[in-house]
């Protein structure tokens, strides 16, 4: 990297706010950015650019923290654009890409699953042109941000909410006031004061992606694996302004909504009335996506729920742990019975997807504990059991714990528990290792007929059986083919419970033809036997062409 001229000292300091329309002046008015001697990058000095990019995980997925800043930069919006990425897209041809529209500013959003990917990005693009101002912001730079070598070659970071806080740095900077301190402090802001996104969502958006929405913010729980514990509270948006946006969206073609509430169900008569509101207008095609805690779920939130048809909802209920002992540890509050009492019913009496997620690797938690939560959970029957690794996201309050617990993290992204004082990093691995398979075979939704026979009143011991016959045998736990992922099925239940194997091999048929793949069912190699056998025979005639050749 080229060594930044002038570079600020790497400080915090608190960044003023301006709200409301105090800053509706022209364009015209704007003066151009003092620029390095001898620019590699030519400014239009009538018009700054500023380009608003991040890596996206997925095409499919938007850039909902873009979209907040772009709708908050007043008279500079005139000047700016959005740019999304995908993290698998090379460094350079990203660079290109945002050096096309001439920047002066580009403002980067860092999260866990791009820091990698976009540190490279804002290395290159300070290599070949270091003049252009590049400030940073996101959850992953917020905290511990001194200590970042992405942080290193930027110009600026902005901690916290953003929204207001990066249009008044834009306009410093253009103003020639810049700040000379590198890591500000974005202020609190009002909700009222933010203006909405919603319409910066563009018809492609709407045909083709997830759309992000949230009629709150905050979270009032603090557990503390999750860096919404830091919230004091949880905040909602004026409810006929969010509804009214929400409209514009529907009448607009937009029919899959992803609501980012850390709670949606906080408050019943709120969760009612939004619930209400996409009821009246249901379609074939609708479909909404809401993260609820599973132990509120008061009886006339359940009447309302029972009247979505199938497909139109899908929940993500957070479970994390059964076990008291290390839910006390996290400062987790979470009525077990009722949270159980509430899955069973969700699975009994609507047509809801439910996706309910574990946490291996909490302090305190050890293998057996944590098999007594997947075994409870798998009992509640839902659709989905997202087996997550704990992760030491920056700032989050876990880490006091790190200590006590021995807690061994991973260096690099996504920072994932290696192991702890309970928890081997060899059974760490096995783990891991579940979760993958799991997610192949029991997230699927691709065995329904066949998991069923394959796993007993012990669904851990028994999927973990699998998991590790499938990788003694394969090494792998990528890259296997659906029609593959059918043939060790079956095999490693031939190997591990023989007497369940014809049923089993019955239920699978039905999955694979339901799964629609080329190849007859007939054609799969469903025996460990007689795949030992035709291996051994296809090695003798290979040795055998050998001699002969």
């Amino acid at each position: 990297m080229t060594e930044q001229k002038n570079t600020p000292e790497i400080a915090a300091s608190p960044i003023p706010l301006v709200v409301g329309n105090a800053a509706n002046a022209s364009s015209k008015t704007i003066t151009p950015i003092k620029q390095h001697s001898e620019p590699t990058h030519i400014i239009d000095k009538t018009s700054p650019k500023i380009v608003l990019a991040t890596l996206n995980a997925r095409f499919f997925h938007t850039s909902f923290g873009l979209r907040y800043l772009y709708a908050n930069l007043k008279e500079l919006q005139q000047f700016s654009e959005i740019k999304e990425f995908i993290i698998q897209t090379r460094a350079i041809d990203i660079v290109e890409q945002i050096l096309d529209a001439k920047p002066d500013i580009v403002g980067f959003g860092v999260y866990i699953w791009n820091i990698v990917e976009t540190t490279d990005v804002v290395n290159l693009l300070k290599v070949i042109a270091p003049e252009i101002k590049v400030v940073l912001g996101g959850p992953e730079v917020s905290y511990e941000t001194q200590e970042q070598a992405i942080v290193q070659c930027a110009d600026y970071v902005l901690t916290g909410p953003a929204d207001l806080s990066f249009y008044q740095l834009c306009k410093n900077i253009i103003n020639g006031t810049a700040p000379d301190k590198k890591v500000l402090t974005s202020q609190p802001v009002a909700l009222e004061d933010i203006a909405l996104p919603y319409q910066y969502y563009t018809d492609e958006d709407l045909k083709h992606r997830l759309l992000y929405v949230e009629a709150s913010r905050g979270c009032p729980f603090k557990c503390e694996f999750c860096l919404s514990s830091l919230d004091k509270s949880s905040l909602p948006f004026e409810l006929t302004g969010f509804l009214e946006q929400m409209d514009i969206l529907y009448q607009r073609g937009a029919r899959n909504f992803k609501f980012i509430d850390r709670t949606f169900n906080l408050n019943i008569n709120t969760t009612m009335q939004i619930m209400q509101f996409f009821l009246d207008k249901m379609t074939d095609d609708l479909y909404l996506h809401f993260e609820v805690v599973p132990d509120h779920l008061p009886r006339k939130l359940k009447a309302l729920l029972t009247q979505f048809p199938e497909g139109s909802l899908q929940f993500e209920i957070g479970i994390q742990t059964f076990n008291t002992e290390v839910q006390a540890n996290i400062s987790r509050k979470q009525n077990n019975a009722k949270s159980k009492e509430n899955l069973l019913w969700l699975r009994e009496h609507t047509s809801a997807h439910i996706h309910a997620d574990l946490i291996f690797g909490l302090p305190g938690e050890t293998f057996d504990t944590f098999k007594e939560s997947f075994n409870q959970l798998y009992h509640c029957r839902p659709h989905e059991i997202q087996m997550g690794i704990l992760k030491r996201l920056k700032g989050s309050p876990i880490i006091r714990h790190t200590e006590a617990f021995d807690l061994r993290f991973n260096p690099l992204p996504p920072f994932n528990i290696l192991s702890t004082d309970r928890v081997s990093f060899a059974t760490m691995q096995r783990i891991n290792r579940f979760a993958r398979y799991w997610d192949m075979i029991g997230n699927s939704g691709r065995f329904k007929h066949a998991l069923v026979h394959i796993l007993s009143d012990e669904p851990f011991d028994d999927f973990m059986a699998i998991s590790e016959w499938i990788f003694n045998k394969t090494g792998q736990i990528h890259k296997i083919s659906l029609k593959k992922l059918f043939e060790l099925l079956s095999q490693s239940v031939e190997a591990l419970w023989p007497e369940k194997h014809n049923i089993v091999i019955e239920k699978l048929e039905l999955d694979y033809n339901a799964a629609k793949l080329k190849s007859l069912f007939n054609s799969l190699n469903l025996y460990a036997a007689q795949h030992s056998e035709t291996t051994t025979k296809n090695r003798a005639l290979k040795r055998q062409q050998q001699h002969m050749s």
